[in-house]
């Protein structure tokens, strides 16, 4: 699983800058992960003398280091960006090597986009050509489209094409990335066959293509709660290697990434420090847990579990909201109150099952548990 946040200077390869705000003088809200974590590529690359594959910012070592954590000879401590085995990271970073592409497949909340930013800013130092899959995505956002204006006064010509993130992956041998593919129709989906088989997209309008060149390779994540959406064919799907990402193995290493990822994003958002309020982030990655597993972490009781998928990720969202309230309207403390209300919308999406859901949990686990009397209270204030 996942831990950590993410465009102010170059990263190290990279060319591109962050926006400024309206009036010029602001910092991006989430910089991308080649800048937010620039000092640590730079020191990784000082440090690297093992072969790296063409036009790769770094080793495959390397950027397995970046991905997972370690000290390097002098000192810099390279903080993790993924909490779980290494085995898998070392296949998606290994499967970046090769000629084949990458699927990032899991349930929501498992750190598919997370991994994808991350390996794409460590391989290529850029991880901003993302194509982002929805229903509605056009064969354009992964070939190319057109400058209607150029078109219309000059004809087809490169001057009027407008290359997709694949293309210019491509041509400049870098990482693309394609988030949801499974959401993507199943004929938009199509169009990476050619691309990933013959690595050569036709542009049949200028009797042209364009070649990718070494270096080049895809990321693609997709949410297996989304089978039968628009599955991939098995002529696309034999052009990636699947790295499925699994959840947290215990609740020790979800709390672990749940309170990093939260000091991440509370120091961006000046609120406060996350390990103030690690009791409660335990409570609410066990209540999490148990609803998810349908079984309380003693193995003694079995509950029933509700509609939502309560990944890491949302108990990520109910902290750093509850933080918030802390630091706005209480005494920057988290406190069992700061959580309820989040804990209470991510579990009861369904107002009449779920609603049923979590009045039996709180009753039969919650209210019984030793030390957990402040929570319950809570919890049962919020839950009419």
């Amino acid at each position: 699983m996942s831990v950590t946040a993410d465009n102010t200077s170059a990263a190290p390869g990279g060319t591109h800058s962050a926006p400024a705000d309206a009036a010029g003088t602001g910092e991006p809200l989430r910089p991308h992960a080649e800048d937010a974590f620039a000092d640590e590529l730079t020191a990784l690359a000082a440090h690297d003398d093992r072969p790296r594959p063409p036009r790769w910012k770094l080793s495959p070592w390397a950027v397995a280091t970046y991905l997972l954590g370690g000290t390097l000879p002098d000192g810099t401590v390279i903080t993790p960006k993924y909490v779980g085995p290494r085995r898998i990271v070392e296949v998606a970073v290994t499967t970046l090597a090769t000629d084949r592409a990458l699927l990032l497949l899991g349930v929501p909340g498992t750190a598919k986009t997370w991994v994808s930013e991350h390996l794409a800013a460590a391989v290529s130092g850029d991880s901003t050509l993302l194509v982002q899959g929805t229903a509605g995505t056009p064969e354009e956002a992964i070939r190319y489209g057109w400058n209607y204006a150029q078109l219309l006064a000059n004809g087809p010509s490169r001057t009027a094409l407008v290359p997709s993130p694949v293309m210019r992956a491509m041509a400049e041998g870098m990482t693309a990335r394609v988030e949801e593919l499974t959401r993507i129709p199943a004929d938009v989906q199509d169009t990476l066959i050619t691309i990933l088989s013959e690595k050569t997209l036709p542009i049949p309008e200028l009797g042209q293509e364009v070649q990718a060149v070494r270096g080049f390779n895809l990321i693609a994540t997709a949410n297996d709660r989304d089978r039968g959406v628009n599955e991939l064919s098995s002529a696309l799907r034999r052009r990636f290697n699947t790295v499925v990402l699994p959840l947290p193995a215990s609740v020790e290493a979800e709390v672990d990434i749940v309170a990093r990822r939260v000091d991440q994003i509370g120091r961006s958002l000046d609120l406060p420090a996350a390990p103030d309020g690690i009791d409660e982030i335990r409570r609410v990655v066990t209540v999490f847990r148990e609803l998810r597993d349908g079984i309380t972490a003693d193995g003694r009781t079995k509950v029933k579990s509700p509609s939502g998928t309560l990944s890491t990720a949302e108990a990520i969202s109910v902290v750093t909201g509850g933080l918030a309230l802390a630091a706005h309207f209480g005494d920057g403390v988290l406190r069992p109150g700061d959580v309820a209300a989040g804990i209470l919308g991510a579990v009861v999406r369904d107002p009449a099952a779920d609603r049923v859901v979590w009045q039996e949990y709180l009753e039969a686990v919650v209210r019984e548990r030793e030390g957990w009397t402040d929570f319950y209270r809570a919890c049962r204030d919020v839950s009419g």
